[in-house]
Order: structure tokens, then C-alpha cells, then sequence
């Protein structure tokens, strides 16, 4: 709602939070108010001539079905990432760009996730799987069996950077044995 602002480089409006996000990539996105700035003819020229529906019919062509797409009630970290991987590293424009999981296989890293005794933060392996539909966590990096199975279907992520103490905080919830389990993870690259 209410897209009071531009990106004159890219050819749409924006909301002002999303503004905010588009002045960190001033490589991609130059931003001015629709009311405050001064527009030369080229600028509103370019504006008239995109939009919000030809942007996304370019930026958006090759959105894998499945991903999520944030809308203004999202939270910061989560529209960042969006907007990221819309403009500036152009995913959805360059199938070969996306992360290896949008094609049907897995991705494979480490997370940082607190210890439900201690409450310290260590480093896990975590396994996501789109063909098996789970993401698995392994306590021991040179485990064979994973300590949970999370089924993609019955997980709830939910980014916590407050809780969590991260700005990249997720608390991620899921059934196991019909009782609800949560763990806490984060990543020092929002991405």
C-alpha cells in the first residue's frame, strides 16, 4: 500500500519501507519520493514507459513456482532478501543463479543452533531436500543419522532476530512423535 516512492533506475513504486531496502543497493535501485523529489522528463519518461507489471514480468521469469514471495507485512529481513535476489542478483531472471534446491535437489550447510540445555550457540549441519520434502539437522558434523527429520510439510519458520540475539535469527518449529519441538538457528549471511 501506499507507493510514495520510486525507483527511477528500475521503473517501479515502492512503499516506503521497501524504499529503505532499495537505498542499501544504490548500484541497482536509485529511490525518490513521488511527492518530495524533482523528476526530469527522461526520469518519468523511463517510469511511464516500465512499471510495476513490466518489472515483474522480467524480474519474476523464472520464479521457481514453490518460492515464497514476500508482501509488505513480511518482516525487513525477509523483503530484503526478496528484493536482493530480485534486482541485484537477478535469480528469477537466471535460473542458473538460483541456490542448487530450486532445482529439485538439495542444499547442504551449516547453521549456528542453540543447545537446549546450555543455551550456547554451535555450529550444526543442516540438510535441506526438496525430493524427500525434509530438512534435517545433525548434532555431530560426521553423523550418518540425522538427530531430526523435519518434514517440509509440517515446518514453520519464523525469522526471531530479538529472540535469538541475531539479526538472521529464525526459530524453526515442527512436529515430532504429535508434539511440537522448536529449535533456534541463525546464519551469519541473511541470504
Amino acid at each position: 500500500p501506499d507507493p510514495d516512492w520510486a525507483s527511477h533506475s528500475l521503473g517501479i513504486f515502492i512503499c516506503l519501507n521497501c524504499s529503505g531496502i532499495h537505498r542499501n543497493i544504490p548500484q541497482v535501485s536509485k529511490v525518490k519520493s513521488v511527492r518530495l523529489d524533482d523528476w526530469d522528463d527522461a526520469q518519468v519518461e523511463f517510469m511511464a514507459s516500465n512499471g510495476n507489471n513490466v518489472a515483474k514480468a522480467k524480474y519474476e521469469s523464472k520464479m521457481p513456482p514453490f518460492y515464497y514471495k514476500p508482501t509488505y507485512l513480511d518482516c525487513q529481513l525477509l523483503r530484503e532478501q526478496w528484493i536482493r535476489a530480485k534486482y541485484e542478483r537477478k535469480e528469477f531472471i537466471h535460473s542458473e543463479k538460483q541456490e542448487p534446491y530450486s532445482a529439485g535437489r538439495y542444499r547442504e550447510g551449516f547453521l549456528w543452533k542453540r543447545g537446549r540445555d546450555n543455551g550456547q550457540f554451535l555450529s550444526r549441519k543442516f540438510v535441506l531436500s526438496e525430493r524427500e520434502g525434509a530438512l534435517k539437522y545433525f548434532n555431530k558434523n560426521d553423523a550418518k543419522e540425522p538427530k531430526a527429520i523435519m518434514k517440509i510439510e509440517h515446518l514453520n519458520a519464523t525469522f526471531q532476530p530479538a529472540k535469538i540475539g541475531n539479526p538472521h535469527g529464525l526459530q524453526i518449529t515442527y512436529l515430532k512423535d504429535n508434539s511440537t519441538r522448536n529449535i533456534f538457528v541463525y546464519h551469519e549471511d541473511g541470504k
